[in-house]
């Protein structure tokens, strides 16, 4: 009989965010997987659940996780919990559910708050569409390739970043990416929680001195929109007649050159009628 796996979303800051479903899958699993101990146990004391746990974070996680899905193989059921957020997301958790996945394994998820979708919402920028960066790499190499493979994202980017990083972080996005609106969301959810809507450069001047404190969420405007060039009516056209020339139909070869070429199909066909009167 096997057990299960339960994603369990914790506090980001606020333990007043945490739900009454997160704490009664807490209390009532076999065990709980945690990133660290002592934090896991300050939440679980504050709820009044006693649970035992195991440590599981990212130098341990493949050895680690191969014991728990064996656990769990022999009916025991794990609740996966991060040190704050969303186990799984930008986090060692990802590996376990999917060794569950692979085993066969059901994994269940309780929601809780997200540091990503929580600064979005705040930060006034475009939200419809968006893409989640992570932290970006301290390989020089690493990070540039990132970022030039950001250059034309057109969706809002979401990024995470350490205090002491963060200066460099922000001269290195608007080094590649150009001055774009920047939402620089700070300590989400807690006492200090803070939210600076600015651009890349004003921000990078702003926290050039390295003097930043607390966790950051940085949310950067996406490529602006460049229509593409259209080419002139005669090169339309003659792609065109090497349709036709090829043995399509007038409406089939507009059709195709316009597809190729961004003019319309009804001006390439006009031009082609026009000719041929």
């Amino acid at each position: 009989m096997s057990g299960k796996l339960v994603v369990v979303g914790t506090p980001i800051g606020n333990l007043e965010d945490f739900s009454p479903r997160a704490a009664r899958a807490l209390a009532e699993a076999d065990f709980i997987a945690a990133e660290d101990t002592r934090v896991t146990r300050k939440l679980l004391s504050r709820f009044n659940i006693r649970r035992p746990l195991v440590c599981y974070f990212d130098h341990n996680k493949y050895r680690r996780g191969e014991a728990i899905c064996e656990r769990m193989e022999n009916g025991e059921t794990c609740a996966l919990v991060s040190d704050a957020g969303m186990p799984a997301i930008s986090d060692p958790g990802e590996l376990l559910v999917a060794q569950c996945a692979e085993r066969g394994i059901p994994v269940c998820v309780v929601p809780g708050p997200s540091a990503v979708v929580s600064a979005l919402a705040v930060s006034g920028l475009p939200t419809g569409r968006f893409t989640f960066e992570g932290f970006l790499s301290v390989n020089k190499k690493n990070r540039r390739e990132h970022l030039d493979g950001l250059k034309t994202e057109r969706r809002t980017m979401v990024f995470y970043e350490a205090p002491h990083k963060l200066a460099a972080t922000l001269a290195d996005l608007l080094a590649a990416l150009g001055d774009r609106r920047v939402a620089v969301v700070r300590e989400l959810t807690k006492i200090h929680e803070e939210v600076v809507r600015t651009t890349l450069a004003e921000a990078a001047a702003r926290y050039a001195d390295g003097s930043a404190r607390g966790e950051f969420v940085l949310v950067v405007e996406g490529a602006p929109y460049r229509a593409a060039p259209q080419a002139p009516e005669e090169t339309a056209e003659t792609v065109a007649r090497n349709y036709i020339a090829q043995g399509f139909s007038a409406s089939e070869a507009a059709k195709k050159a316009a597809a190729e070429t961004g003019r319309r199909k009804n001006e390439i066909y006009r031009a082609l009628s026009r000719k041929k009167g």
